[in-house]
């Protein structure tokens, strides 16, 4: 059904629900599923390769490594949600 059947409008996707962090575990896992994010999609094949995410300022500062979440190339098998 399209937004203008069902009424809706505003910048929310269909899908969206509020998440408050619970503890910095959650916020981790939460940052680290948003820098993955394009490689899972197939934009890129290595998540340093999406030149704005917050990944890049991550590395600068020594918390993740420059190769963390691997080549998407080299893994076999197909991933989607």
């Amino acid at each position: 059904m399209s937004k203008l059947k069902k009424r809706e409008k505003g910048i929310w996707q269909r899908r969206y629900w509020e998440h408050a962090i619970c503890d910095d575990a959650d916020l981790e896992r939460h940052v680290d599923y948003i820098h993955f994010n394009p490689v899972k999609h197939g934009l890129v094949p290595r998540v340093r390769d999406w030149p704005s995410s917050s990944f890049h300022r991550y590395v600068e500062k020594g918390t993740l490594p420059l190769d963390w979440g691997g080549d998407v190339q080299e893994i076999p098998g197909q991933f989607g949600e």
